[in-house]
């Protein structure tokens, strides 16, 4: 039933062949449906579309499964996929395109972003093509953005300074998705304008593509926007939500179809130029075309010995593909994949969007079709499943029983944990006790803490509907004590480059004190001679010490307060009950805790 529903789409999803005249590119292509509409099966994916473009002509077009799976709407030419980091290659454009024929792509990033800065100082030294060539020194930190995401570009480019760079500038290729937010944000600066209304002035409106938008909310009103799916470990197909990506735009939030895309394609393979003008200026893109830093070794394999070489140019990867010279990027983003690929000593143009997370059907689509126009000896590229291995699935879940340590309990009652949490390179995200359930809102993710051994907890899902994930395994989150026994942070394992976890500091809740209890503190306590005066402003007790400064506290209960700007620092006084006051505050630091008597 599924092969015929299937068969059924490729009917509609419209004309492959816009012209094949005998012995044309075009007609090489006749008959691939049929290998390409077998990829829908073999990968579980919803649905994908492609466009070819040889020259400045569109030769061949075509969707393939559908748009909406559960509606099943087709694919078509002119469904809206989101193309994640293909929109690199828009970014660094727009950045040659700004500088203009100068190429003055060697400045140093300092003099057009200066709000950039590295956590050792090194932006003194970066130029603008560092950033285009992810030669910075600075690892991915994906994690900064993807789950902890922002819409305000200011606040995530501030957290670059607290990344720790773990290679020399120009010394290794590690790709960054933080650097071409910064493209985006001097174009911003150099312009005035923002990086969306620059990328639709200077290249969507030349070149026609008015549908291609930057926010999922708006591709979503398209009438021919694609869903996004994922593959369950059941192999079925799932719907998975839109991930908004607007304050990272500048590294891939670019949605499009591939009928928009082979006008971009177009210009790439005829000089920069579209329709007779020049969009893209032919100095900069013989640079973006050219090899700017090595990815990696880019060896030959035993089995495909003809694919090799591993460069990166300007917002491109650059590749040898079967002796011919390939130009190209792949996007990935919550229920898309994309590639799009140049082929610039043959004018051939090739755009594979699809639906589905992560998948390898871009690029097998993208040579199985590379491979017919160019007329090289036939390789089945389908030899990759999604069907995993039941058998490892089951000793990871064992190993998961082995490390837990049964028996065990928290060291502290489950408001101890609450609070917020906070890392100047990543983010922040607060923990809160619902009922009997501690539950975090981390990023986009709605998460509940189950108890694993001592002091770590499981994060688990929450659904859009309130529904609780109770299975085994789970991110880990391990609550750390100071030397006064509160929970002062907690580590998660995240993308730090030193492969250590990463910990969040906690600024815990405020207690609620009555106005009555918070005058019992009030008053003159003296130690060692130094006299520490106790007032509240506000309902906010402060502590005033001489030569130092005035410093608030956060209520903990039980006549406990922490220091809100000093970690492991806090004061407890002793009532006398007798005269309702305190008469005695002990001042609690890493060092010892020093006993003040009140005198006033």
């Amino acid at each position: 039933m599924r092969t015929r529903l299937l068969l059924l789409t490729m009917l509609l999803g419209g004309p492959a062949f816009l012209w094949a005249q005998p012995g044309s590119p075009a007609a090489k292509l006749i008959g691939i449906d049929s290998l390409l509409v077998k990829l829908l099966d073999d990968y579980n994916v919803a649905g994908f579309s492609v466009a070819v473009v040889h020259k400045d002509s569109v030769i061949y077009a075509k969707g393939f499964g559908y748009r909406d799976y559960e509606k099943q709407l087709p694919a078509t030419p002119q469904t809206l996929y989101a193309i994640g980091s293909s929109s690199k290659a828009f970014t660094a454009a727009l950045l040659g395109k700004l500088f203009g024929d100068s190429l003055s792509l060697d400045d140093k990033v300092t003099k057009h972003l200066p709000q950039l800065e590295f956590q050792d100082g090194r932006e003194v030294d970066v130029t603008v093509r560092d950033l285009m060539t992810h030669r910075t020194g600075l690892t991915r930190y994906d994690f900064s953005w993807y789950v902890f995401n922002s819409d305000s570009r200011d606040s995530l480019l501030q957290r670059v300074k607290y990344m720790k760079p773990d290679a020399d500038l120009r010394a290794r290729w590690q790709y960054n998705n933080f650097m071409y937010l910064a493209q985006g944000m001097i174009a911003e600066r150099m312009s005035g304008k923002t990086w969306e209304e620059n990328i639709r002035e200077h290249f969507l409106t030349p070149l026609g593509m008015t549908r291609t938008n930057f926010d999922v909310n708006d591709m979503a009103k398209d009438a021919d926007a694609s869903i996004g799916y994922t593959v369950t470990d059941k192999d079925s197909i799932k719907m998975t939500p839109y991930f908004e990506i607007r304050g990272m735009g500048p590294a891939g939030s670019i949605n499009s179809s591939v009928e928009e895309m082979a006008n971009w394609l177009k210009t790439w393979i005829n000089n920069g130029k579209y329709g007779g003008n020049q969009v893209i200026p032919a100095a900069y893109l013989k640079e973006a075309e050219s090899s700017q830093m090595v990815i990696g070794p880019g060896l030959p394999g035993r089995k495909h010995p003809d694919v090799h070489l591993a460069n990166y140019g300007l917002g491109w990867m650059i590749g040898s593909y079967r002796g011919h010279y390939q130009v190209e990027h792949g996007g990935n983003i919550d229920g898309f994949s994309a590639s799009t690929a140049i082929f610039p000593t043959d004018s051939l143009g090739i755009v594979v969007l699809t639906n589905q997370n992560a998948s390898a059907v871009p690029g097998v689509v993208r040579n199985f079709i590379a491979d017919r126009v160019l007329e090289l000896p036939f390789v089945d590229w389908n030899t990759k499943t999604v069907k995993k291995d039941t058998a490892t699935v089951d000793t990871a879940s064992q190993e998961e029983d082995v490390a837990r340590i049964k028996g065990t309990r928290p060291t502290h009652v489950q408001a101890d944990y609450t609070g917020m949490y906070s890392h100047a390179a990543y983010g922040q995200f607060a923990i809160g006790l619902h009922g009997d359930t501690l539950k975090a809102a981390i990023g986009k993710q709605r998460v509940w803490l189950s108890h694993y051994h001592y002091d770590v907890f499981e994060l688990k899902d929450i659904d859009a509907q309130g529904n609780a994930d109770t299975s085994d395994g789970g991110v880990k989150i391990n609550f750390r004590t100071g030397l006064d026994g509160q929970v002062e942070g907690a580590a998660l394992s995240l993308d730090d480059p030193s492969g250590n976890a990463v910990e969040f500091k906690r600024q815990p809740d405020a207690r609620e004190v009555s106005e009555e209890q918070l005058q019992a503190y009030i008053g003159t306590y003296e130690v060692g001679g130094m006299k520490i005066s106790i007032t509240v402003e506000n309902g906010i007790l402060f502590m005033d010490v001489p030569g130092q400064t005035n410093y608030e506290t956060i209520a903990q209960g039980n006549h406990y307060f922490k220091l809100k700007a000093l970690s492991g620092f806090a004061i407890r006084f002793e009532i006398d009950e007798s005269i309702g006051r305190a008469i005695v505050m002990y001042a609690i630091q890493p060092n010892g805790t020093f006993k003040a008597v009140r005198i006033k």
